[in-house]
């Protein structure tokens, strides 16, 4: 296994030196674009990619951005389905960063005819 690949394999986004403290108090928007991002349809097994969107307005944390690069990498082997990706990597940012508020949209390329997009907003829970 390569360096890489063990990186990724060992890494554990809920460790706290994910999370920097947010020296800021005011309200303001973080938008991070993950375009390449990759898992395995848990029934064939084929590829499906996406673009992640994630804006957050930070609390008390703001995430390490090598970190969170690692951790969407960590979805590459994994068969998961489109729905259960983005609402795991919902839910464990939210988790983490207890933000203010908090919208993922995890954009999967067409496969087969069917383009799917999934957006989850911490304004709806």
């Amino acid at each position: 296994m390569k360096y890489g690949e063990e990186e990724i394999v060992n890494f554990d986004i809920n460790k706290d030196e994910n999370y920097w403290p947010n020296e800021h108090e005011k309200t303001y928007t973080i938008d991070i674009e993950l375009p390449e991002f990759m898992c395995k349809c848990p029934r064939s097994g084929y590829p499906d990619f996406a673009k992640i969107y994630l804006q957050y307005q930070p609390n008390k944390k703001v995430i390490e951005l090598k970190a969170l690069k690692l951790y969407i990498n960590s979805f590459m082997n994994r068969h998961i389905s489109h729905e259960n990706s983005a609402n795991e990597i919902f839910d464990t940012l939210y988790k983490n960063l207890d933000p203010k508020w908090m919208k993922l949209v995890a954009d999967f390329n067409p496969r087969g005819n069917v383009h799917t997009v999934i957006t989850i907003d911490s304004s709806d829970l």
